[in-house]
């Protein structure tokens, strides 16, 4: 009975079963019949822009509506884009036949020459692999040279790899003693210099002083034998440290654990009758004074010496004869690969040299190494509309160093990557055709380079400054120009700040003004009187950066283009020259701002000059923290 009964509920349920699935599979063959004709029905393109052509029903209203192009993005997003604006790699500024001056003859040849030179560039005949592939320059491990051999070679030992941690410079010799006359009375003295240099930063430039090296024997102003060291980039020095025969207070940094100046004056050198009286009576009491012995000056006349220069983790440091002397901390601009040759120079008979614990190898000293060609450093798009300030950077063919590493620090200032404020530089060109075609490559890679076509020369400069004006009205209708130098470096929100506080209908020329300056009459940069002859400059601002108003460049480039622009080879005393002119027709309003720093930097500045690649990183890690501090010493 009871098996009977399971049985029946186990039909039951089987039939139940057998049920569902029958209308699963029905459910299925519905669904499959109405999807795939869908699917596989072949779409036709629509004929009109009605929602009956569209092969999909559209989700909303606003589906419907007809839509406009997408906004252009703020960031470049091609490097080969066409038609970019901000793509102009050549100048449109030409020289016209006018003036019979020594600097309009220079300025015609140099548009000639130009011309010739781009024509010359060509960038298929230049084995791209080749100039891109990494080179190493296999470099001996030490050198060795006699005084004859060192003199031979002009006084200097070139390192070809620099320096490493580790390695060491020995210096064997003499100081000797030679007459100069001060006044009636013939004078000795007694000083030589030793200096790492860097022989391969920039060719036509005077090589950087990685360490100055001075002992003076018979003393300075101060009249007591002393030792200074510095360092010096583009003609700059930098704060001295002088060692005057006393030890570095307690307070002061080591370096790498030692003092930065040692002792050499004795402290039981007693010079007064009533000292030596006090030390006799002292003596017979028994109460005696401990000596410190301490080394006189390292160096005295015609005595031989072994001088060792060694470079440490923090600095340099000197021994001389077994003894250490002096340390000098490294300098944010310059790293110990930069010192590619030792020169000594003075009143010193060198006997000898030997450089040791060389590095081997480096990478090849070409300049354009220093380009990181990622499109993250290119130039965003310029916008259609004018903008409010536009700064032209003067840059010479070959500091490709100094381009990259403005691209890495103020050009990525937020004002500058929205487009608000446009930078470019303005280059002419080399007489070297290899540096003129990484130029041409470099300007179209990242958009930021304008090349004025003529053979660059210091005396005319002036015609990039010309240039700068040109661009900065007709190709981004800037309200502001802005003049700076490559090695210069911007607080563009600052600088911003500056200009807006002055009403838009105001004529402005800002800057550090220099006021009655006299032109030099001799020396490297006499002016003659057939090139300026007025007794005094027009005011005028500090080259390294100063900005005008749109007028004033109208101005410039319109009696450029009539002939009649009065040209002389300082470029920021013909831009004083020029806003005197225009001032006797429009009123200008003169700012003088010492924050524009003419030499090195200062605290809160606006703009700081001769600051060198790595000092630009530096300020620019330090802005970002929103600390404008200066990056002169470590």
């Amino acid at each position: 009975m009871r098996r009977a009964k399971l049985d029946a509920m186990a039909s039951l349920s089987r039939k139940r079963s057998l049920l569902l699935l029958t209308l699963a599979s029905l459910l299925y063959l519905l669904l499959v019949g109405f999807e795939f004709p869908i699917v596989f029905r072949r779409i036709t393109p629509p004929t009109s822009t009605s929602s009956s052509s569209l092969p999909f029903p559209l989700l909303s209203q606003q589906d419907t509506q007809p839509k406009s192009a997408p906004i252009r993005p703020s960031v470049s997003v091609s490097s080969d884009a066409p038609n970019r604006r901000s793509r102009s790699v050549i100048s449109s500024l030409d020289f016209p036949s006018y003036g019979h001056s020594e600097l309009h003859s220079s300025a015609r040849h140099a548009f000639d020459v130009g011309k010739r030179l781009l024509s010359e560039i060509d960038l298929e005949a230049v084995d791209v692999e080749s100039r891109n592939r990494t080179v190493e320059e296999a470099c001996p491990h030490s050198i060795s040279l006699s005084g004859e051999e060192f003199r031979s070679r002009g006084k200097v030992i070139v390192l070809p790899c620099g320096l490493t941690l580790g390695s060491h410079l020995t210096v064997v010799g003499r100081p000797l003693i030679s007459k100069v006359k001060k006044g009636e009375e013939p004078v000795l003295v007694s000083q030589f210099m030793m200096e790492l240099q860097g022989l391969k930063t920039v060719d036509g430039e005077d090589p950087p002083r990685v360490l100055h090296f001075n002992p003076r024997l018979k003393g300075d102003w101060s009249g007591k034998p002393v030792i200074e060291q510095n360092t010096c980039y583009r003609m700059q020095w930098g704060p001295a440290q002088r060692c005057e025969g006393w030890k570095s207070r307690a307070d002061e940094e080591m370096v790498d654990g030692q003092l930065k100046c040692e002792k050499w004056i004795r402290d039981d050198v007693e010079r007064s009758e009533e000292s030596k009286t006090m030390w006799w009576l002292n003596r017979l009491i028994g109460r005696t004074k401990k000596v410190t012995v301490d080394w006189p000056f390292p160096f005295a006349e015609d005595k031989l010496f072994v001088l060792t220069l060694s470079a440490g983790l923090e600095g340099y440091h000197v021994n001389v004869d077994g003894k250490h002397v002096t340390s000098f901390p490294y300098r944010t601009g310059f790293v110990l690969e930069d010192a590619t040759g030792l020169f000594l120079n003075g009143d010193i008979d060198v006997q000898s040299i030997f450089a040791g614990s060389l590095p081997t190898t480096h990478p090849s000293f070409a300049p354009q190494r220093y380009l990181n060609m990622s499109k993250e450093w290119q130039a965003p798009p310029l916008h259609d509309g004018p903008v409010d300030l536009f700064i032209g950077i003067l840059s010479a063919g070959n500091h490709f160093a100094e381009r990259m590493a403005v691209r890495k620090s103020w050009m990525r200032s937020k004002a500058i990557r929205s487009s608000s404020v446009v930078a470019r530089f303005f280059v002419a060109l080399h007489g070297r055709k290899e540096v003129n075609v990484e130029l041409k490559k470099e300007a179209e890679f990242f958009g930021d380079i304008v090349i004025v076509p003529f053979m660059d020369s210091y005396d005319l400069v002036v015609l990039k400054t010309i240039a700068i004006c040109e661009y900065g009205i007709r190709k981004v209708s800037a309200k502001y120009i802005m003049k700076c130098d490559d090695d210069t470096f911007v607080r563009v929100d600052s600088v911003l700040s500056e200009i807006k506080k002055v009403s838009l209908d105001r004529t402005v020329y800002v800057g550090n003004m220099n006021y009655y300056h006299k032109p030099l009459r001799n020396g490297k940069w006499a002016v003659t009187y057939e090139e300026w002859p007025e007794e005094d400059y027009p005011p005028y601002a500090n080259g390294p950066g100063y900005i005008i108003s749109a007028n004033i460049a109208c101005f410039v480039v319109s009696d450029f283009e009539k002939h009649t622009l009065r040209l002389f080879k300082m470029e920021d005393v013909s831009m004083g020259m020029w806003v005197e002119q225009f001032n006797t027709t429009t009123t200008v309003d003169y700012i003088h701002n010492l924050k524009f720093c003419q030499f090195g930097c200062i605290e809160d500045y606006y703009t700081a000059h001769y600051q060198s690649p790595r000092q630009m990183i530096c300020m620019w890690d330090k802005l970002r923290m929103g600390k404008p501090h200066c990056c002169n010493m470590r």
